[in-house]
């Protein structure tokens, strides 16, 4: 079982680490529940200090902004899926099989990690669905990117990308296709809840067996 060490965050996330207090666990957790409740555009610090029963200025001794926030929870999200793809695939050599896995993985990340217990990953994979974009489709992502900020996302598509290969060597766009295949994850299950005539699949509660199916079938007609 995943222990919280094994979450590795890039320096500069935060401007104190949040896992080193009980302050700042509680940050993430409550954070996790308000901008699943509200959305990312209603989510203030303030709001956040008063269902903390805390004081907003201390919040911004761990986060510059709540934009640093989200970052640091996509950020997390993407570690985890990562460890979810080595932990569940470690003895699959077949790359097909490899691959349907990580599909799997990529639409349903909620798998509960009881060692790390102010992390409720069925709400963050619902920030993740409707608001991870936020995270870096901005104007400081150049900037953030020379940062590293973004080298979780990066090893988490090369991953991917190397069992697209290992399935098809001649394959000339492994990293668009693995990049892709997470991105088409989240979007399917957005439009599915919200935006119903972008796609024709259905979900009913957390069930989305019918991504995994699009995402398998979408994998076998760009790989065969």
């Amino acid at each position: 079982m995943v222990i919280i060490s094994d979450i590795g965050l890039p320096q500069g996330l935060s401007l104190r680490d949040p896992l080193q207090t009980k302050l700042g666990r509680d940050i993430i957790s409550n954070s996790i529940d308000l901008i699943e409740e509200v959305g990312f555009e209603q989510f203030t610090f303030k709001k956040l200090a008063k269902c903390m029963g805390s004081n907003e200025t201390s919040l911004y001794r761990y986060f510059e902004n709540k934009h640093s926030l989200l970052l640091y929870l996509v950020v997390w999200y993407w570690n985890w899926v990562s460890y979810l793809i080595d932990y569940n695939t470690k003895n699959i050599e077949d790359p097909h099989r490899k691959l349907d896995i990580i599909i799997e993985n990529f639409v349903d990340a909620t798998k509960e990690n009881p060692s790390v217990h102010f992390v409720n990953e069925t709400k963050l994979h619902h920030i993740i669905i409707s608001e991870s974009a936020k995270a870096y489709h901005t104007k400081k992502v150049d900037y953030e990117n020379t940062e590293g900020f973004f080298m979780s996302y990066k090893a988490l598509i090369q991953k991917v990308a190397d069992v697209i290969t290992e399935i098809n060597p001649r394959f000339p766009y492994p990293n668009s296709f693995a990049t892709n295949l997470f991105e088409m994850a989240n979007n399917q299950i957005f439009f599915a809840q919200h935006l119903p005539r972008l796609t024709n699949i259905k979900v009913q509660g957390e069930d989305f067996s019918e991504v995994v199916d699009l995402l398998k079938f979408y994998k076998h007609k760009m790989l065969g």
